[in-house]
Order: structure tokens, then C-alpha cells, then sequence
């Protein structure tokens, strides 16, 4: 039977922006070391796959030549960047190295969803993946190379008639919906902080795609301080329904654990627990619409320590078919590494909730327009559900 690829390279470390920047290396090392202390990833049906770059020439799938010659110049000289299309700004600094690193990202993106798309692998995920802002022709918000549209586009070439794309990450995808914003073969639905708080400042419900891609981009703004009950509500009363309506044949997910109440750049107030949830949820989805095939990316989240590792470590546990229990202690051969080399306690459980359930309600039970949460689901239910025969109101 196919079993999952979890892709990794120890090379990944080096998509470095330097020291104070939000998006350190460590939480990939600490990601892949504590999916090794809990042993996922010692089982005959989990392939550890190596990674190459991507070359040139599948970069320019979906960026143009003025944006790589930018990155590699920057590359070899950090100092001269000035800022052109997106390289050497405060949010994406210049570094050595920039443009090995980021086709390294890339690479481990394209070789999983390859692998999924031929059968060499039932799921994969690269948590080194999920660059979703960067742009044609421009790095941006952390993001150098969309590792994920380029994915994509590798996808469709290989025969792929409807993608979609799932982002859970608080912040707007917006690279991607912009890429395959005029294609109807992809559909892009982003669940994420309003753009009204929060940067890109995109991704509002009335957002729904181009002329020739009508409702095929589906936008979820939630409003600040919105938790568990909420974002699985979002989900469940949007995600399901439209997936089936749009019959994908491949689930392509981003898992930035950014929603989480302890990351320092946004303001939701999502749990470990519940995004353990939600990662079940897309695969789930996936065996109920793509015939299983799911490939999982990384993407944002900025808590080092507490949250990165766990979040992923949970997401590798799905993706390879042993999803991890939130009670479960962290090992404490990591808990040690941590202590060692960051000089900070780590967190004892794989989840934050103690076990307490969470109750998120079903749409079908009702809609509260006094609730902001049902609100906002509703203004993207009403914005893209008629398109596909749906109703709004009712599932």
C-alpha cells in the first residue's frame, strides 16, 4: 500500500532572514526533531524524502524573470538589494544564499504534490512549504517564491482538472488567489483574520475571482479574537459544502498555526487542539472528494517554541495516519534540547485545552446574525453559495 512522504532537507535551515526576524529557521528544526522524538517518522509506511532545488525553469512557471535575477543578485550580495519587486525590504531582508534556499522550499513542494498526483505517495507534507504571499513578480510578507502555485501549476500540467487549495493560515493567501485568480480550474478558499486588522489587508467575501474563474476564489474574514468555536464553525459551515459543490482531484492545504492565541503577529485565538482538528478535517475531506489525495504544507506562525512544533508535529501525525493525541507529554529528550539551546521551558503536552471539548455548533442548526463570527461566514456563504446552487442559508 502507498504510504506518505514527509519531506525534509537539514538545508531548509538556511531560508534564514536573520537574527529578530519573526520567521526563524529553529521552528523547522525543532518541527522535524520532535516528529522524531514521538516517532512518526520510524514506520515503513512514512518515507522521509530528500529534496532538490527547483530549477529556473519551473520557478518561471509562475514568477518572471525581473523577480528571480532580483532574488539572486540579492543573493550573492545581500547589501545591494534595495527593495525591487519585494527583495531587501524589512518584511523579506536580502540574505546569502536567498535564492538556494527558497528553490530548495520550492522543490519539496513540487516533488510532493508530484508524488501525490502519480501514487508514489498517498499524502505528503513539506513544512517548509507554504510561502502564499509572494507574488509573480515579487517577494512578499516573509515569502520569496510561492512555492504553492507553483505547485499548482506543476499539477494542471500533469492533467490535474480542479485543484483546491485550502489556506489556514491567519493571514490572507494571497499570492495564490492572485495567480489562479482568472482560472476556474483552481479554487482558492482562504480562512483568515480580516484583512481590516491585519495584514495584506486582502481577502474580503465579495472577493470571488475573475471573469473567467466566477466564485472560484472563497474568502473567510474573521473578525480579531475569534477562537476555537468560531474558526471550526467557519470551517465546517463553508469548506465542506463548497469542496464537494467544486469535486476537486487533489486537496493541496497551507497549516500556518499563526491563528494560535500565543503568536505574537495576529490576533486570533485559536488552540493546538482545535487546529488538530481542523488538520483531520482536510484529510478527511480529501478521502471524501480527491480520492485521498492531499498534499500539506507549512506556511506562517511565529511562536518558536511552543506553537510551531507541535502544530506541524500534529500535521505530520495526520498526514502520515497517526494522528497525535493533544494529551500526550512532550518528549522529554526535546524538552531538553529546548532548554539546552534556547534557555526556555517547553511546553509538557501536545495540546493546550486539558482535554476540555469543543462545541462549535452546526450551520444547519441556525444562523445568529448578532454573532460576528456567523456574520462573516454568512457574507461568504451569500457571496460565492448561489453560484453553485447553494443556499446561503441552509446546507
Amino acid at each position: 500500500m502507498t504510504g506518505s512522504w514527509v519531506m525534509w532537507d537539514d538545508r531548509y535551515t538556511a531560508y534564514d532572514f536573520g537574527p529578530g526576524h519573526p520567521m526563524h529557521p529553529s521552528r523547522l528544526d525543532l518541527t522535524h526533531r520532535l516528529c522524531d522524538a514521538i516517532g512518526l517518522l520510524d514506520h515503513a509506511d512514512v518515507e522521509v524524502r530528500s529534496v532538490v532545488p527547483a530549477t529556473d525553469e519551473e520557478l518561471l512557471t509562475v514568477h518572471t524573470p525581473d523577480l528571480l535575477a532580483a532574488v539572486k543578485e540579492a543573493s550573492q550580495d545581500p547589501g545591494a538589494a534595495t527593495g525591487r519587486h519585494g527583495v531587501g525590504t524589512d518584511d523579506t531582508p536580502a540574505f546569502r544564499g536567498m535564492h538556494e534556499a527558497s528553490a530548495l522550499a520550492v522543490g519539496g513542494t513540487l516533488a510532493a504534490c508530484e508524488g501525490v498526483w502519480t501514487g508514489a505517495a498517498r499524502h505528503a507534507v513539506n513544512i517548509a512549504g507554504g510561502l502564499h504571499h509572494a507574488m509573480p513578480a515579487a517577494a512578499s510578507g516573509f515569502c520569496v517564491y510561492n512555492d504553492i502555485a507553483i505547485g499548482i501549476r506543476r499539477l494542471l500540467d500533469l492533467g490535474a482538472e480542479r485543484v483546491l487549495y485550502l489556506d489556514l493560515d491567519v493571514h490572507h493567501g494571497d499570492g495564490v488567489e492572485r495567480c489562479f485568480w482568472n482560472d476556474d480550474r483552481v479554487m482558492t478558499v482562504s480562512i483568515h483574520e480580516t484583512g481590516r486588522a491585519l495584514f495584506p489587508g486582502t481577502g474580503f467575501p465579495g472577493d470571488t475571482g475573475g471573469p473567467r474563474a466566477l466564485d472560484s476564489a472563497v474568502n473567510i474574514a474573521l473578525p480579531a479574537g475569534t477562537g476555537d468555536e468560531g474558526w471550526l464553525r467557519a470551517y465546517t459551515a463553508v469548506v465542506p459544502t463548497i469542496a464537494r459543490a467544486f469535486r476537486p482531484d487533489i486537496i493541496v492545504s497551507q497549516h500556518g498555526c499563526d491563528c494560535h492565541y500565543a503568536d505574537p503577529l495576529a490576533h486570533l485565538s485559536v488552540s493546538m487542539d482545535a487546529m488538530a482538528v481542523a488538520q483531520g478535517w482536510v484529510r478527511d475531506l480529501a478521502e471524501e472528494t480527491a480520492g485521498g489525495r492531499w498534499v500539506a504544507l507549512g506556511g506562517g506562525g511565529y511562536e518558536l517554541v511552543d506553537v510551531v512544533p507541535r502544530a506541524w508535529t500534529h500535521l505530520t501525525g495526520v498526514v502520515t495516519g497517526r494522528p497525535v493525541d493533544p494529551g500526550l507529554p512532550v518528549p522529554e529528550s526535546w524538552r531538553d534540547h529546548v532548554a539546552e539551546v534556547y534557555g526556555r521551558e517547553a511546553p509538557t503536552t501536545m495540546g493546550d485545552r486539558g482535554g476540555r471539548a469543543i462545541s462549535y455548533g452546526s450551520w444547519g442548526e441556525g444562523y445568529h446574525p448578532e454573532d460576528p463570527v456567523d456574520s462573516a461566514i454568512m457574507a461568504t456563504r451569500r457571496a460565492v453559495f448561489p453560484g453553485w446552487g447553494l443556499d446561503p442559508f441552509f446546507d
